[in-house]
């Protein structure tokens, strides 16, 4: 009885040590919740409530309507295990018409903003080979995200948006799929100062698969749906000196529920320095947190403002650490 009573207390002890991982480790679309571009990446990815600086509807739609210059963003990722990851914005907004307040100041009657975007991920260098293990070439895989986000301000204090995104994955040959989604998200602006931010992502997104083109009448449909994603955000922007600091949490239907925090300091005129810390799952401590660092430089070219920016993001279980590299231009 000692010896089993010992084996039993042995294997519980080893089965309560071994990590635990969330089942969104195993759904669709992963590739579309690492962040958008060095800015946000090296801020832990808690932009949805950070209405200053260059902005992108993939953190919030309603983030549109305070672009105050037209912004293109474009960012470039060196990952291990040879996979890619890209990303492309342009974000503007649009002042409708213009109203004369009692006290004489001239405000626009509306602001509207649009923001529209391309995520691309994908890996190389795998290998094919045959029924006897003959390798017969390389293949590839590749996986998009082309959002369009249009946004309101509907007083000096609310905005609301909406994003619409489309999903193509080629995975091997003719074996693709599609997915149609979409965002809402709201932004209020307390002060100038404090921000508060409701976003829920992916809803309805999902691939659709038909493995007939390929096995014939052995082939399989099959639905993946994405994990339904609601975040709730704040940020305090000082004055002196000059940071932004944001936190904000996520839940979702995966059981998981991240905590992020991140900041940014505008250290000299044109130079700013980032921190932040991403995916600390409250649910599961067993999961690792991704910090991240970074850093972006402007300079102003005849009518344009150029920014070189750049994130660094410690990645677990991989053999290297991220690095991303951005250009935006403000004009």
């Amino acid at each position: 009885m000692k010896r089993i009573f010992f084996l039993i207390l042995i294997f519980a002890t080893v089965a309560n040590s071994q990590p635990a991982f969330s089942e969104i480790s195993s759904m669709p679309g992963a590739f579309s919740r690492m962040g958008f571009g060095a800015r946000g990446i090296g801020m832990g990815n808690v932009l949805s409530s950070v209405k200053d600086g260059n902005l992108v509807a993939y953190y919030n739609p309603a983030l549109a309507s305070f672009q105050n210059e037209m912004s293109l963003q474009t960012s470039y990722s060196f990952l291990s295990l040879d996979r890619t990851l890209n990303f492309i914005s342009f974000t503007r907004k649009f002042e409708l018409g213009k109203i004369k307040t009692p006290d004489g100041e001239v405000k626009p009657r509306s602001v509207a903003g649009i923001s529209a975007g391309i995520i691309n991920a994908g890996v190389s260098n795998i290998d094919a080979r045959d029924a006897q293990g003959i390798k017969t070439g390389d293949e590839s895989t590749s996986e998009n995200q082309f959002f369009l986000a249009v946004s309101n301000k509907f007083s000096d204090k609310l905005a609301i948006g909406i994003a619409f995104k489309f999903y193509y994955y080629k995975l091997f040959e003719e074996f693709t799929s599609t997915g149609l989604g979409f965002d809402i998200g709201a932004l209020y602006s307390f002060n100038e100062l404090l921000t508060l931010s409701l976003v829920v992502k992916d809803i309805n997104s999902k691939y659709e698969w038909d493995s007939g083109k390929i096995y014939g009448q052995s082939g399989r449909q099959t639905k993946d749906k994405f994990p339904l994603l609601t975040k709730i955000g704040v940020s305090y922007k000082f004055i002196e000196p000059k940071i932004i600091a944001a936190v904000e949490f996520e839940n979702t239907n995966a059981g998981t529920k991240y905590f992020r925090a991140g900041a940014e300091y505008n250290i000299y005129t044109d130079l700013y320095l980032r921190a932040g810390i991403d995916r600390v799952n409250v649910a599961n401590f067993d999961v690792p947190v991704k910090p991240s660092f970074g850093f972006s430089y402007y300079y102003l070219l005849n009518s344009f403002r150029i920014g070189i920016d750049y994130a660094f993001v410690i990645e677990p279980y991989s053999s290297s650490d991220q690095h991303i590299i951005g250009i935006n231009v403000n004009f």
